[in-house]
This record gives C-alpha cells, sequence and structure tokens, in this order.
C-alpha cells in the first residue's frame, strides 16, 4: 500500500504560477505512473496530467497543455505538477493518484489517492 499527500496548493492572481507536490510513503513511487486530477465544487474529477515510472511518458489535459508539466523524482519519492498561466478555471481540489498502467486518463484506472490540495486562481 502507498500513501499520497500533495502540498503546493494555495491562492494565486490569474497569470501566476504554482508547484503542487505529491509525496508516497509506503512503497517506492518507482512502482507506479502517476496522475493527478481536479475537481471543482459541483463537478466530476477530471483527468489533468499522467507520467509513466520513470517519466519518459507523459500525457496531458488538452486544456493544460503547454500551461502544465507533470515530472518526477523517483529518489526523493515525489511526483510535481509545475502549474504556469493559472486561470480562475483551473481553481479546484488537485488529486494525485497512482496506477499500474501506463499514463491512464480515467479514474477506474487509479488505485490509491491522496487527500488533495486546494488550489484557487483570482481573477
Amino acid at each position: 500500500q502507498v500513501q499520497l499527500v500533495e502540498s503546493g496548493g494555495g491562492l494565486v492572481q490569474a497569470g501566476g504560477s504554482l508547484r503542487l507536490s505529491c509525496a508516497a510513503s509506503g512503497r517506492t513511487l518507482s512502482s507506479y505512473s502517476v496522475g493527478w486530477f481536479r475537481q471543482a465544487p459541483g463537478k466530476e474529477r477530471d483527468f489533468v496530467a499522467a507520467i509513466s515510472r520513470s517519466g519518459t511518458n507523459t500525457r496531458y489535459q488538452d486544456s493544460v497543455k503547454g500551461r502544465f508539466t507533470i515530472s518526477r523524482d523517483n529518489a526523493k519519492n515525489t511526483v510535481y505538477l509545475q502549474m504556469s498561466g493559472l486561470k480562475p478555471d483551473d481553481t479546484s481540489v488537485y488529486y494525485c493518484a497512482t496506477s499500474q498502467l501506463l499514463v491512464a486518463r480515467t479514474l477506474t484506472s487509479y488505485d490509491y489517492w491522496g487527500q488533495g490540495t486546494q488550489v484557487t486562481v483570482s481573477s
């Protein structure tokens, strides 16, 4: 079993940047692909980005391509989501999760989830 803890969320103005971190304990994160998802109030949880075990493969939701970058440091057992050019529509709780599949984008492909970190973008 793996425990995930997200951090780095906060309040930022439109156009600003944040870096989210997803730190793992219990098992080595390099055993898993990792995805980021987000959920706004009253909406479904949506795929944002995913990265393969080695970091070679990545996948993004179209709306964040060119603005968000997912990366990982397996030595630190941590995955990151660098977000720039933030928009009010990016306001959500952001979750990281692990998968045995390669950069999957569906919720059911992910096994372990963190508790989420709030990102709020003001206009």
